[in-house]
């Protein structure tokens, strides 16, 4: 009797709803979550779904709002003088706060102040080709810039443009780089002849899926989602990985229990197979990617030095 007692524990504990830090939080009152991309994107439409699943999810309210410009710096503004108690968060880029606050060097839009709440999606970078076409392969692109012909290497972000350069000083080839202004430039540039390879940051999933493009390379650690195989630019040569996060932060100092609830509601709806929010990042990006807590903060310190470092490097 007394084992039958336990199973009968063990199965009522296991038929209890589980509970999460976000259930042991309420914000109090509606959150305002900024948006730092154009409306209509497919960063702001991920945005707004989140928003979407916190609402449904845990009853809050979440009012999005776009806050657009300078790469992400104009939102991490908004995000300095807003109340610290979760009621105001941000979506950005990781880079938004390594990178680009280095190279604007303002002291008041550095990391250190603000809160890293959750990355939501990776960047599944790539280094895009035409399939079939001269480039479609590293092993090209190396024997092409050693008989000499030029090589027209799209960015769309100055990170960009500068790993560009990075990559091509450590495999020994100078890259004619062109800047335009997103990832379908980028593609545009290609299918038009008018550049030979490019970054782009996800966009390119449906050329490649249908064989039109194809990555020859990868700027981020994981393997890409649709090039499994393809090599990474560390082996080929480069310092640095081009990775990057979808991210939401906060401002600086947030209490403690805010952080931690909104890092698990926001784990807590994209990794739920039903909503519309992992049905996009799934579709778009291969899957959610979230970290939370120490792992983010380790990831952003990271990625800070790193930018430094590349900074520096290009500035040589």
């Amino acid at each position: 009797m007394t084992f039958l007692k336990l199973l009968w524990a063990a199965a009522a504990l296991c038929a209890a709803p589980i509970v999460t830090l976000a259930d042991e939080w309420t914000p109090s009152g509606p959150i305002t979550m900024y948006i730092g991309f154009a409306a209509g994107g497919g960063a702001d439409t991920q945005a707004r779904l989140i928003a979407q699943g916190l609402e449904e999810k845990f009853g809050w309210s979440v009012f999005p709002q776009q806050a657009t410009g300078n790469s992400g710096l104009n939102l991490a503004q908004e995000l300095r003088d807003a109340p610290k108690d979760g009621t105001a968060i941000g979506m950005v880029v990781s880079e938004t706060l390594t990178y680009n606050a280095a190279v604007v060097g303002d002291p008041n839009l550095q990391l250190e102040n603000f809160t890293a709440l959750a990355t939501t999606a990776e960047f599944q970078l790539g280094l895009v080709a035409m399939q079939c076409g001269d480039f479609d392969s590293w092993d090209k692109v190396k024997a092409a810039a050693e008989v000499g012909t030029p090589i027209r290497f799209a960015t769309a972000t100055d990170r960009q443009g500068d790993m560009a350069w990075h990559l091509g000083q450590k495999a020994g080839i100078d890259f004619n780089i062109v800047s335009v202004k997103g990832g379908a430039d980028v593609m545009n540039g290609l299918r038009g002849g008018d550049v030979d390879i490019g970054w782009v940051a996800g966009a390119q999933s449906k050329p490649v899926q249908q064989g039109e493009m194809v990555n020859i390379a990868r700027g981020i650690k994981t393997p890409l989602a649709d090039s499994p195989n393809a090599p990474s630019i560390i082996e080929l040569g480069s310092e640095f990985y081009l990775d990057g996060y979808f991210m939401f932060i906060g401002p600086e100092g947030m209490d403690t229990a805010a952080r931690d609830a909104l890092g698990a509601a926001i784990r807590d709806v994209l990794e739920d197979g039903s909503t519309e929010a992992n049905a996009l990042v799934t579709k778009a990006f291969g899957g959610p990617s979230v970290m939370t807590g120490e792992d983010l903060d380790a990831y952003m310190q990271q990625s800070k030095a790193d930018a430094e470092a590349l900074l520096i490097s290009v500035s040589q």
